[in-house]
């Protein structure tokens, strides 16, 4: 019994570790793979450096995207596209 005393703040900070850090990141890349897999094409989408543009053609083999933007077509990876921005854009078209 004494042992499991020494041990109790050590597996208190590992808890409060996976709570507060692993689990809401293991949650958020869930996420960002679900957004992933469910872009089409039309979709007005904003990557992570910052461009915007809108999907014109989408490849499964290779997980890339080929993006329509004012200066022409660009074939970016699928996990440059910003989840977060993105939804902020879909949600100011609809108002």
């Amino acid at each position: 019994m004494e042992g499991l005393g020494q041990f109790l703040p050590l597996i208190l900070i590992f808890a409060v570790a996976y709570f507060f850090m692993i689990r809401p990141q293991m949650k958020r890349q869930k996420d960002e793979k679900k957004f992933t897999e469910a872009l089409k094409k039309g979709d007005k989408i904003i990557t992570k450096s910052g461009l915007y543009g809108k999907v014109v053609d989408l490849n499964d083999k290779d997980n890339s995207c080929v993006i329509e933007t004012m200066a022409g077509r660009l074939k970016f990876d699928r996990s440059a596209i910003s989840m977060e921005m993105s939804r902020k854009l879909a949600a100011a078209a609809k108002k």
